[in-house]
């Protein structure tokens, strides 16, 4: 594990984004809403949902305000990732 540390600027460091996240997270994956019957038996099934949602959210998902994903807009890629895309690295992987 390594650790990352950094000198933030104050007036860019905000509870905001975090709590948008989490909203993204429980109204995208079933398993964090309430009385639901979607929930993981195994840890390892919810890490993997998890996981997945959060390669949909930034490969695959085009977003309003960007007008591109989150990868494209970070130059981690060049063209939207199919679902197909991302289940085959996650196969790989």
């Amino acid at each position: 594990m390594k650790t990352v540390m950094g000198d933030p600027d104050p007036k860019h460091v905000s509870t905001s984004f975090v709590e948008r996240q989490n909203l993204s997270m429980r109204m995208g994956i079933r398993r964090f809403t309430r009385l639901t019957n979607a929930f993981s038996k195994k840890v390892e099934n919810h890490a993997a949902s998890v996981a997945f949602w959060f390669g949909y959210y930034n490969f695959c998902r085009v977003h309003q305000t960007l007008r591109v994903t989150p990868a494209m807009e970070a130059g981690l890629s060049d063209h939207v990732w199919s679902l197909n895309d991302l289940l085959r690295l996650m196969e790989q992987g």
